[in-house]
């Protein structure tokens, strides 16, 4: 009676049955942390709201004023707060969203690669509303804004989120074997992003030798290639998109491979007291 019966379906209805299955987790995994969904959104936006408070008074704080784009200083704080909120959300939620072991596999047809999309997709509807509301208050009540590309910045926006879906799928992968340190990793990797991600600073200002600290860092190339399409007298000249997507296909193509193997071989008795 409880069994999910398989028909004989077309590719279309299947394809509806997995969107709604992704809907239905990515609400899930919105409501893992406030059963209110309102306050839930809200938090997101307090959260943004925060850090880019503390990052535009750290900032003038210690003179970093004269090394910003002219324009706007605070749409210069947000194209690298709202990139570096969206990608360690993502790896945040994609690296705990519900793994081989998780009770909600047992559910026909749920299974891993839904629950990674649903997860990384509530992260980005939270991450996007903060955005989004957070500059409209700011043009409405403030000043004007003004964005010389807003798909470009859109494209780097939603790049930063994929990126952080690849890095999250390896820490996701990697945590049923051992919990506890993947999890200091991943804390550790998201803590040290507020200086590693760039931010704070330009890429054509800095000193080669101090580049090549942010080189490896596709959000480092995201932000910076975010700013060339938010303001119209700047051009990014040693960043580029392209290395922030292969990088992206590259960790979801080793999370991928990391997660079968991981499924195989994961028991829910791994982490149980004898």
């Amino acid at each position: 009676m409880f069994r999910h019966r398989q028909y004989d379906r077309s590719w279309f209805s299947l394809g509806f049955e997995t969107l709604e299955l992704i809907y239905h987790v990515a609400v899930r995994n919105m409501r893992k942390t406030h059963h209110n969904a309102v306050l839930g959104l809200v938090m997101a936006i307090i959260q943004s709201l925060l850090m880019l408070l503390v990052m535009y008074f750290m900032m003038s704080l210690f003179g970093m004023r004269r090394i910003a784009v002219r324009g706007d200083f605070m749409l210069y704080v947000m194209s690298g707060v709202f990139m570096f909120m969206t990608h360690i959300k993502a790896i945040g939620a994609v690296a705990s969203a519900d793994g081989p072991t998780s009770s909600m596999m047992m559910h026909a047809p749920m299974n891993p690669i839904i629950s990674i999309m649903g997860a990384a997709l509530g992260s980005l509807y939270q991450q996007t509303l903060a955005a989004a509301v957070i500059l409209f208050v700011y043009h409405a009540a403030i000043t004007p804004v003004t964005i010389d590309d807003p798909v470009g910045m859109m494209g780097m926006f939603l790049l930063s989120w994929f990126s952080g879906i690849g890095i999250g799928m390896i820490f996701l992968s990697a945590m049923p074997w051992q919990p506890e340190a993947v999890s200091i990793i991943k804390t550790l990797y998201q803590r040290i992003n507020v200086l590693a991600s760039g931010k704070m600073v330009l890429a054509n200002n800095l000193p080669p030798n101090r580049r090549d600290w942010f080189d490896w860092n596709p959000l480092f190339h995201t932000i910076d290639q975010a700013r060339g399409f938010v303001f119209l007298n700047y051009t990014p000249r040693y960043t580029s998109y392209d290395y922030a997507i292969w990088f992206a296909l590259a960790c979801i193509l080793i999370g991928l491979m990391a997660e079968f193997f991981t499924r195989q071989h994961a028991s829910a008795s791994w982490n149980k007291r004898h």
